[in-house]
């Protein structure tokens, strides 16, 4: 059996365009996490020397700072989505459900 309102929100076109930007912006997301993800785990497992530089006189090296930059970029492109998806997704789905309850 299948709902009449669930057919009409498959079947409108707003709802189709949300999927295609949501699933579209959400794996571009992705994939540009994953690249900055496995980057850095690749720099840890071929290039030591290059992490292990110091900074200026201290104790600090290199991949202290560029480890911290992959934290703060993954809470940045969550907070991308999020402001997307307040934005134009919530408009997008409430259009879709006002038409799809008359």
């Amino acid at each position: 059996m299948s709902d009449p309102v669930v057919d009409k929100i498959q079947n409108h076109p707003k709802y189709k365009e949300l999927r295609a930007k949501r699933g579209g912006f959400g794996w571009f997301l992705a994939v540009l996490m994953l690249v900055v993800y496995y980057g850095y785990i690749a720099l840890i497992a071929f290039n030591k020397p290059f992490l292990a530089q110091p900074i200026g006189a201290g104790v600090t090296t290199v991949g202290i700072p560029l480890g911290m930059g992959v934290i703060i970029f993954t809470i940045v492109i969550t907070g991308i989505y999020v402001s997307r998806a307040n934005s134009e997704y919530d408009k997008l789905t409430k259009e879709i459900l006002e038409d799809a309850t008359k």
